[in-house]
């Protein structure tokens, strides 16, 4: 698929970091409870850690007691959706619409009135006040 930022695997290594590398381009996943924005709750916005793109904004963060960030929407036409059967599950992964880094995965158990759980690698975005 084609993107509005699009780059070599070895420039986003080089942007990236190893280990942002993995989760953003390699779909990894952090640890539970050992992300920078588990329990951040400052108003703001959640930007691609890849591009810069914003979306999230930090009115729709919650603590699912999951582990990683939380969110119960994301800002429209920002994150892309895709069916991921890996694992043994079946998941909807979320991608940034703008360079198609891996965010993490959406689930429907959301105690919101959305009912969406954006569960996303803290590695994945950076914070902006």
């Amino acid at each position: 698929m084609k993107y509005p930022v699009e780059k070599t695997e070895q420039e986003w290594k080089e942007q990236l970091g190893a280990e942002r590398y993995r989760i953003l381009r390699q779909k990894g996943t952090e640890y539970p409870h050992t992300g920078t924005y588990n329990l951040h709750y400052e108003k703001g916005t959640y930007c691609c850690g890849a591009c810069g793109e914003p979306l999230f904004e930090s009115n729709s963060k919650f603590d699912a007691h999951c582990g990683w960030p939380s969110f119960d929407e994301s800002i429209p036409g920002k994150v892309q959706y895709i069916s991921d059967v890996t694992h043994g599950m079946k998941r909807t992964e979320i991608l940034c619409a703008n360079c198609g880094s891996h965010l993490g995965h959406v689930f429907d158990d959301g105690p919101t009135k959305t009912g969406q759980r954006y569960c996303v690698n803290s590695l994945s975005v950076d914070f902006k006040e």
